[in-house]
């Protein structure tokens, strides 16, 4: 039994809902975004949200439950305030730098990487070793940044590399004479 399944997800004023056959579209201030509905998931527009319920008593019915009402939430979050990544570069003479479609990294190799941002999502760098990706689809959002953190992970004896804001690099001591 899903227990974060049970909750309706709430749709504010000003996001509209609607439940069309095979997906459902939200639209909000800061655009539309649409889902392909699953099968064996039950979605209804109630008084003030969407309720996402299991169509039939199967396990995978009860296993996709959660899950499917968690994306239908972050469609509604997504067109109202949208998702933000942001990462941290350590190292000396790494850095960042947004050139309009393009993320230029200077990350210690022979040659710039160069990393196309995609469709509706936005890419800023406060400064040289900052950046911020932020756009309405979580998924996408969190694709990117993990792309871009996968050219230079942060290693563990220096701290070296490509972390998210807030994440917690386990370090180690190095080699004693």
């Amino acid at each position: 039994m899903s227990r974060i399944g049970k909750k309706p997800v709430t749709v504010p004023a000003g996001v509209t809902a609607t439940i069309d056959g095979e997906q459902i579209s939200v639209k909000g201030p800061k655009g539309t975004l649409t889902m392909p509905l699953f099968e064996d998931i039950k979605y209804e527009n109630v008084d003030g949200g969407i309720s996402v319920q299991p169509a039939n008593g199967t396990k995978r019915a009860r296993a996709f439950w959660g899950m499917q009402r968690t994306m239908v939430q972050n469609l509604v979050t997504g067109v109202t305030d949208g998702f933000t990544k942001k990462l941290i570069i350590t190292g000396v003479g790494y850095r960042a730098a947004a050139q309009g479609n393009n993320l230029k990294l200077q990350l210690g190799y022979s040659h710039d990487v160069n990393i196309a941002v995609p469709e509706g999502i936005e890419v800023k760098t406060p400064d040289a070793t900052t950046v911020e990706i932020s756009g309405t689809d979580k998924q996408k959002v969190g694709q990117l940044a993990a792309e871009i953190r996968r050219w230079r992970k942060p290693e563990p004896y220096k701290g070296k590399g490509i972390k998210y804001d807030g994440e917690f690099i386990f370090r180690k001591e190095g080699k004693k004479k």
